[in-house]
């Protein structure tokens, strides 16, 4: 879990008990004075927690992002078998690998000049020119 998600997770847990306290000291002290504040505070936090889900699952897709932005570069969410970015050259065969996934959420940027960047394993890669 991603610091960013147990903070997420933390602050919805804060609010929780936050409106648990209020309104068992509302109910304690006086009943009817606590039927309103429990409608206010229930849709308080129902559109709090709306809006931290709307954010949360932005903030995922935008983490499991693949982007290549450097001339001849490339990027991959899983694997690579084999890969060329310069000219006139041709990658080898990539040596038998096992399937393997990306980690979720995770993020795979090649920026540069013929750069290679793979979620997964990277087979045979040749970025030089011949």
């Amino acid at each position: 879990m991603t610091v960013r998600s147990k903070a997420l997770m933390w602050t919805g847990i804060g609010l929780c008990a936050a409106g648990a306290v209020g309104l068992v000291v509302g109910g304690v002290l006086d009943v009817q004075a606590a039927d309103p504040w429990a409608s206010v505070a229930g849709s308080v936090a129902g559109l709090i927690g709306l809006a931290l889900t709307i954010y949360a699952l932005m903030g995922q897709t935008a983490a499991g992002a693949v982007t290549a932005s450097g001339e001849r570069s490339i990027a991959a969410g899983g694997s690579i078998g084999s890969a060329a970015t310069g000219n006139g050259t041709t990658a080898a065969a990539p040596p038998s690998m096992p399937p393997s996934t990306p980690p979720p959420g995770g993020t795979v940027t090649a920026s540069g000049d013929r750069s290679v960047a793979a979620g997964g394993d990277i087979g045979s890669v040749s970025t030089g020119d011949a």
